[in-house]
């Protein structure tokens, strides 16, 4: 919680919400919902958020994935709305800058072509890019420039240069620079235009505002760029202008180098902290740092030991806006976890923007409020199911004021959710479970166990609202066999273990028959049948089957 100088901007404290992009946005330009949500953040306490996750610059670097388009001049007084709001609250606010290169679609807005420093193809977005030419280089460059000298002028406290996958940073990494001309082949050559850019939106902003980059030392590709010459690229950009540096390792080519950099549930914990460490003792400039930081514990270590000067809890925040605020007034038992589950990260492709699986008002701050109001008539309600949805209910009833009593017909809370977390990749979706269960017994509020509630019971209780939580139940497909089949619940939870050969039918096509199978292989089936095709889920050669 301790205070930190960034420049000539005091932050009040080393949480930062690194640069994201939930896909709030509305005509691409950061209106009520968007506001909202970083307002939320910098009421609960930290030090700074960063709005605009691959904001755009140029009105051909297509928006694929709900981005800021902060090329339009009508994006400034949004944006000052913002700033002013957040600084309201105490917090500073920057925006990330980019054009996204090869990292976007063809068939995204206005069907652009996509350009990047060669002519390749991202596997991500699969968008068949030309080589930039010069009159591209130069109008992107005015467009930096231009989108730069907005943000100063909506008074943002600065600005980060997203070099991590993207347009600037395809010319310096010899993964995709394959050119032949002055932008190609030797280093210098690679690293003349994005130099070129830093020093014109330094120029052009002016000496005080505060101007970062995000960028990876260690590209983990064949290929690709390496510590080595990572830090020599930040020994120049630094030079060029560069006032701080949000380290990442990684890349962000495909899914899986994604999940990587951006570890969800079943991974290690901050898996890049020690690394991060190991460049800021060789950088000289401010370091932030973000990759599944979502503990307390972890962000005291790493600013205390040296490790990073500001700490991205960037996902913790989503599940938490009031993290800082807890810590600093002695709370973190009461601080809602991060899971891990990335429902933040794949909401954007699946659903069009980023939710949490464990706090529903995120994104939805206008209509859902992060923090419940007394209810001015207090009622005795009654919560049939403590899964996920009851728990939930419970807690917000008892929050509000209200007389609330939840009946669970088995003994432990959590429904479904509890049997997903059996499977040992989904374990941390117990936090889920756990925090409302705390919390719900701070709140004084008695839990029913091994309760089966009827409707005559519920009606001589004299209820004044009974809310029915109990969710679903597996569907027995109607096949030749049907005394045969088992359903997932009963695999998870152990109660049945079939051996030998096993048939998994998985009309569902989520996590759910993949758990499943799982469990199957522990539990001692020898032989697996997956899916309509039916076929044989065999190890690769040398590789044992899990």
């Amino acid at each position: 919680m301790s205070p930190f100088v960034l420049k000539n901007l005091t932050l009040r404290n080393r949480i930062v919400s690194t640069s994201h992009e939930p896909a709030y946005s509305e005509d691409g330009l950061p209106k009520d919902r968007y506001r909202a949500y970083h307002v939320e953040k910098a009421r609960g306490g930290v030090g700074l958020t960063m709005i605009g996750g691959s904001a755009l610059v140029s009105r051909d670097s297509a928006p694929a994935f709900g981005n800021l388009q902060l090329w339009k001049d009508e994006a400034e007084p949004w944006l000052r709305r913002l700033a002013d709001e957040v600084h309201e609250q105490g917090a500073a606010v920057m925006t990330q800058l980019t054009h996204l290169g090869h990292r976007t679609s063809n068939y995204t807005d206005n069907w652009l072509p996509a350009i990047s420093a060669s002519s390749v193809r991202e596997p991500a977005h699969r968008a068949f890019t030309k080589a930039a030419e010069q009159w591209d280089l130069d109008r992107v460059l005015r467009d930096f420039v231009a989108a730069a000298q907005r943000c100063r002028s909506a008074g943002l406290d600065g600005i980060e240069l997203m070099t991590w996958g993207h347009f600037l940073d395809s010319f310096w990494t010899p993964f995709w620079n394959h050119r032949d001309d002055e932008y190609g082949g030797s280093y210098e050559n690679r690293m003349r235009y994005p130099l070129q850019v830093i020093r014109a939106v330094r120029e052009a902003v002016g000496p005080e505002f505060v101007i970062g980059v995000r960028m990876t030392f260690d590209e983990e590709r064949e290929g690709g760029l390496e510590t080595p010459e990572a830090l020599r690229i930040a020994e120049d950009v630094t030079e060029a202008g560069i006032d701080f540096i949000s380290l990442i390792k990684g890349s962000i080519g495909t899914d899986a180098d994604l999940a990587r950099t951006i570890p969800p549930m079943s991974t290690p914990a901050s898996p890049h902290l020690e690394f991060a460490g190991r460049i800021k003792q060789k950088l000289s400039v401010p370091v932030m740092h973000a990759a599944r930081i979502s503990d307390v514990a972890t962000a005291r270590y790493a600013v205390a030991e040296g490790l990073l000067d500001l700490v991205g809890m960037t996902r913790a925040l989503m599940a938490d806006p009031e993290l800082p605020d807890k810590v600093r007034d002695g709370r973190t038992d009461r601080i809602r976890p991060c899971v891990g589950a990335n429902m933040c990260i794949d909401g954007i492709y699946a659903s069009g923007a980023a939710f949490c699986m464990h706090n529903p008002s995120t994104g939805r701050e206008l209509e859902v409020p992060q923090r419940v109001d007394r209810a001015r008539t207090p009622r005795r309600v009654a919560v049939v199911g403590a899964g996920p949805a009851g728990l939930e209910a419970a807690r917000v009833l008892a929050e509000r004021g209200h007389d609330v009593h939840p009946f669970e017909a088995s003994d432990k809370a959590g429904g479904q959710l509890l049997l997903a977390s059996l499977a040992p990749r989904r374990r941390d979706l117990r936090g889920i479970i756990d925090w409302r269960t705390d919390e719900l017994a701070r709140l004084g509020v008695p839990i029913s166990w091994n309760t089966y509630v009827e409707a005559r019971t519920l009606l001589a209780q004299s209820w004044d609202v009974v809310i029915v939580a109990t969710g679903g139940t597996p569907a027995a497909p109607s096949v030749p066999g049907a005394g045969l089949v088992i359903d997932t619940w009963d695999v998870l939870a152990g109660a049945r273990r079939p051996r030998g050969r096993v048939l998994v039918y998985d009309d569902h096509g989520g996590n759910q028959a993949l758990d499943a199978v799982e469990a199957l292989v522990r539990g001692g089936a020898t032989k697996l049948l997956f899916g309509a095709a039916a076929a044989d889920l065999q190890p690769r050669p040398g590789a044992q089957a899990t």
